[in-house]
Order: C-alpha cells, then structure tokens, then sequence
C-alpha cells in the first residue's frame, strides 16, 4: 500500500519522457461532467457554489432519473459506458450511449458488479432493449436538467484554467504545471503524480507512452478522478483552479441570462468606451494577464487592473493567479452581454 500527501493513500501515475511530451490539457467531456454533478447532486459540499444549484435541479428532475441515480452513486464505480471521457457533442454522445453494443454493456456491470451490489433491475439490461432504451432517456432528461444549462459556464471556466496550465508549462515546464493541478490532493514527485482519491483507492498506473489527459471540472470541485481505461489514453480529472472561492453556479437561482442582484452596479459602468473595450479583449484574448491588457488597449496597467476588478465582481470575467500574475477569461454571462 503506498502513502503520500500527508500519509494518505493515494493513487500514482507514472511518467516517462515520452509520456510527458503527450500530457495535455482537453475541454471537459460533457458525460464526464456529467458524472461529477450527479455525484455533487448528492454531497453537501461546496454549499455557496452547489447549494442553489442541487435546491433547482432537484426540483426539475422527474422520476425517470432514478434510474440513473442508482447507476452512478454518490461514491464507488459508475459503468463506463454512462460516464464515458469521450469528447464531442452532448447531443453525438447520448445517441453514442443509445448505440453501445450489448456486449460492452454487460462488460461494464459486470465489472461494476466487482466492487459493489448493482440494482436488480441493472442485471437485465443487456438482454433488454426496451429497458436499456429506457435508461438512455433517462441519461437524456439528467443532462437536459443537470447540465445543458449552466453548459457555457463549465467552458468558460474551464478554459481559463486550461490557459492557466498552458502559461505554467510554458512559462515552469510539465513540472510546475503537474505540481499546480491541486496541491491538497495531487503531488508530482517526479517521475510518479501522486493522488489521493476519495475512494481511497491504492495502486499504479503505469502509462507506457500513452500520456496523460488532464481536464477541468467545475462540478468535479471535491477531489480528482482518473478514467484508466479511456483510449487513446488514461484520463486525470481535477478540479479546476481559481484564485478564489468560486460564487453561486450561474443560473441556478435565476433565469439563464439573468444578471445577479449585486452585480447590477458594476454592468451599469460597462456601458463605459474604455471597460467595454476590456471586456472584448478578454474575450478574444482569453488567460491573457494584466499586463498583455493593458498592452492589448494601450492603458496604463494599474487602469486595466481595475477596470478587470469590476468585471469579474460582476462576473463577466474570471480571473486565476498564477504565482505573481493574474490571468483573465471571459464568463459565459461576459461572452452573451458581447454577443459572441
């Protein structure tokens, strides 16, 4: 049994050079995502982020969603094919689910089956078409719930913390970068990255070649996930990074599209030549810093330091730190006001 992290058993993915060159940081696949809400659906965690969240989505999700429920579980295994890290469309991917040979489906409950009881019903479903059709709409008014909403928020926010570790390679090489991803469960000890799963599982991943895909994920906030089997490589899920504590999920207590209550003053001020023009370069230039801003616009920094101030308080930035530099990105909320 290994340790690391304090004492904590953890999980290790070991590197080569080769793999290191083929380490890379990916957009969140949407069923993924989707695994990490269900699970968050059902924590307690992260009340001032999630809380408004779970109170509107329980109250919108309808029996059919039962099912589910009770093949992903707040802890443990979920079959692959349900959570699959593939990346496309949401919309390619359910239909993906719908046309998953029988044979993978009884592979991945069998394995599921390994490590924790399956629901009765659960065992019929390779051998039922109708019940497995059943359970694929059921996937589809999850995600139309869960999800499809607040969609353009996990983006945006994942992209600017794929800028983030774009500028840490860059800037620290794949050491800092791997040593930044989240320090309170995941170490780089180079050649092995430590994980401490909640799960508490303890073993290694030896990745011979393949590298690593790393994605962010907003609704992944309590602790990293690993997909061993995905192909064409292993998949690492962490939270994503920000330079602080994240506010309510948006749209959760109000309308999509609505503007929250105490960020009505600071929009005001964007009908302003000059923070519009900030907004916009944000916007095309997303994870740029402080300093490539103010270039961006020909301002004076200390300027485009507080113009960004009062677009993230009103929440149509988002902004990370990275050791002594601040990045920017747009929010979902900045990219609608914009018409982008």
């Amino acid at each position: 049994m290994g340790e690391g992290l304090g004492g904590t058993v953890v999980y290790r993915i070991h590197f080569t050079l080769e793999d290191l060159a083929r380490t890379r940081v990916a957009e969140p696949p949407p069923l993924l995502e989707l695994s990490a809400a269900l699970r968050t659906l059902r924590e307690r965690g992260h009340p001032v982020r999630f809380g408004a969240w779970r109170h509107a989505v329980r109250d919108a999700l309808d029996p059919r969603a039962r099912m589910v429920l009770e093949l992903v579980p707040p802890g443990g295994w979920a079959p692959t094919f349900l959570t699959s890290s593939a990346h496309g469309s949401a919309q390619e991917l359910l239909e993906r689910v719908r046309a998953t040979p029988r044979a993978v489906v009884r592979a991945d409950l069998a394995h599921v089956a390994e490590w924790q009881p399956l629901p009765r019903w659960a065992h019929r479903l390779p051998d039922d078409a109708a019940l497995l059709g059943r359970l694929c709409d059921a996937l589809e008014h999850v995600h139309a719930v869960l999800l499809a909403p607040y969609w353009a928020h996990v983006t945006a926010v994942a992209g600017t913390d794929r800028g983030l570790r774009t500028r840490q390679a860059i800037g620290g090489g794949m050491d800092r970068m791997l040593a930044s991803l989240h320090p309170r469960r995941i170490r780089w000890n180079p050649p092995v990255l430590e994980i401490a799963m909640l799960s508490g599982l303890d073993g290694d991943l030896h990745l011979g070649g393949r590298g690593l895909l790393l994605v962010p994920s907003v609704f992944g906030a309590a602790a990293p996930a690993v997909d061993i089997d995905a192909e064409p490589q292993p998949v690492l899920r962490y939270p994503t990074g920000t330079e602080q504590s994240p506010g309510p999920l948006p749209g959760a207590a109000a309308p999509p599209g609505s503007v929250p209550g105490r960020a009505r003053s600071p929009l005001a001020s964007l009908l302003g030549r000059t923070r519009a023009a900030v907004l916009s370069a944000i916007a095309e230039n997303p994870g740029c810093s402080t300093k490539e801003l103010a270039a961006l616009l020909g301002i004076a920094p200390p300027s485009a330091s507080e113009h960004a101030t009062t677009l993230r308080e009103a929440r149509l930035i988002d902004t990370v730190r990275d050791r002594n530099t601040v990045l920017h990105s747009p929010t979902a909320l900045g990219i609608t006001l914009l018409g982008h």
